[in-house]
């Protein structure tokens, strides 16, 4: 990512306020986005790994695996519905509050999953790990680094978190399997939770009271969720984003399990999620980048037209380590690159200032699919013993992402467009 205009930025903007009489203050942009995107590695990662314990846990506790599978849905849902919160929380008083929520919760959520002895503690489990999320997520992160750059470097910044994320999948996922392999699935969760506590310290970097944008300051919490709600282009991309949540978590939950049933080794299924998180190392980089030169709706329409194919690849090609990894490489590339654009469209139609709630709110629906691609996954394998509905599934709602993504009008509303005049 071109660092330079953020830079600039830093020049420009020079210190993060902060409500806690300045502690936070002189904090150059360069370091917030850094920090950003540490909080998001270690969250995204952690949340990720989750399915690398579906047949452990499962077996452990004697239960089907829609048990776990359930739980799983049930952190996502919760991620989902915390996330306008959060987005608010961090909007109004600053990021630093709600990373030090996410991680406690995200730490009480590990501990709780470690010691779990039936299908409620799994349950309970994934409350506190959705929670974790939503405040230590790509979601929560996304407002500290928007407020600090240029709009026109908006995309392109929020595409090193993304790619934060993607490097914290990267290497949580074979530090996770090692930490398995050498402790057992239950003391390799504490180990987790001691990696969550590194959040804590991170907190600093992006705390501090935002600061008013130039044009917004007189725009309540209520009236722009008006203004969002009766935009058509909001709901649109509302629509697209619950096809991601579903595509994302359905893929990253199940994958472990489907790669076991098709009798290939477990480490396979670990070299195709770390594939994904190389693999979106660069969509989330070229994303940024289409981001800043093109219309962002079309980037959104490829990345879901794309996923389709992956899809198809898994009806129709045999399944070998090397289509794995393959196809889950490519799915990389189309994993987290979903979030610049939709994210930046956001700060398109309506602006910096409360940019993280109402992404919240977008994030929302992906979480609603979220929920339905982990719990669906488990449910449907139950009743079949196969995932071949699950593929069929996600390839037509990846059509359906795509088009409604097409008619967005990507312009900001009249409140922005009016703003230089005025």
């Amino acid at each position: 990512m071109d660092m330079t205009a953020p830079g600039q930025a830093a020049q420009q903007v020079g210190t993060t306020p902060s409500p806690d009489g300045g502690r936070s203050a002189g904090i150059p942009v360069w370091v917030v986005i850094l920090a950003a995107a540490t909080i998001a590695a270690i969250g995204m990662g952690l949340r990720q790994v989750m399915g690398l314990y579906l047949k452990p846990v499962s077996d452990t506790l004697g239960v089907g695996r829609e048990a776990f599978a359930l739980a799983i849905a049930i952190s996502n849902i919760v991620w989902g519905i915390s996330a306008p919160i959060t987005g608010a929380i961090s909007d109004k008083y600053g990021t630093g509050r709600v990373a030090i929520f996410g991680a406690v919760t995200t730490i009480i959520g590990l501990l709780v999953l470690a010691t779990a002895a039936t299908e409620f503690d799994l349950l309970i489990s994934g409350v506190f790990l959705g929670f974790g999320v939503a405040g230590c997520g790509v979601n929560a992160m996304v407002g500290a680094v928007a407020r600090r750059v240029p709009a026109a470097e908006r995309t392109s910044a929020i595409a090193a978190i993304g790619m934060g994320s993607g490097a914290g999948i990267l290497i949580a996922l074979p530090y996770t399997h090692l930490l398995m392999q050498g402790l057992g699935w239950q003391q390799s969760l504490f180990v987790l939770a001691a990696t969550a506590a590194t959040i804590l310290v991170l907190a600093r970097a992006v705390s501090g009271k935002p600061q008013v944008a130039a044009g917004e300051s007189t725009q309540s919490l209520g009236e722009a969720l008006g203004e969002a709600f009766k935009h058509p282009s909001f709901w649109l991309l509302n629509a697209g984003f619950f096809v991601c949540g579903f595509h994302v978590v359905f893929y990253g939950t199940h994958l472990p399990a489907y790669i076991a049933d098709k009798g290939l080794p477990p480490n396979v299924a670990v070299l195709g999620l770390t594939a994904v998180g190389l693999g979106n190392l660069i969509g989330t980089y070229l994303s940024g980048q289409w981001g800043r030169r093109l219309p962002k709706k079309y980037g959104l329409v490829l990345i879901y037209l794309g996923r389709s194919a992956v899809f198809l690849g898994f009806l129709f090609l045999p399944i070998t380590t090397t289509t794995v990894l393959l196809l889950s490489s490519v799915l990389g590339i189309l994993w987290l690159s979903t979030v610049p654009l939709t994210s930046g469209l956001v700060a398109t139609f309506f602006g910096a200032k409360w940019m993280t709630m109402l992404y919240g709110f977008v994030f929302l629906s992906h979480q609603v699919g979220s929920f339905l691609g982990a719990w669906l996954g488990g449910y449907i394998f139950d009743k079949l013993q196969s995932y071949d509905a699950m593929w069929w599934i996600s390839f037509g709602l990846g059509l359906a992402a795509a088009a409604v993504n097409w008619p967005i009008r990507e312009q900001p509303v009249r409140r922005l467009a009016e703003a230089p005049a005025q």
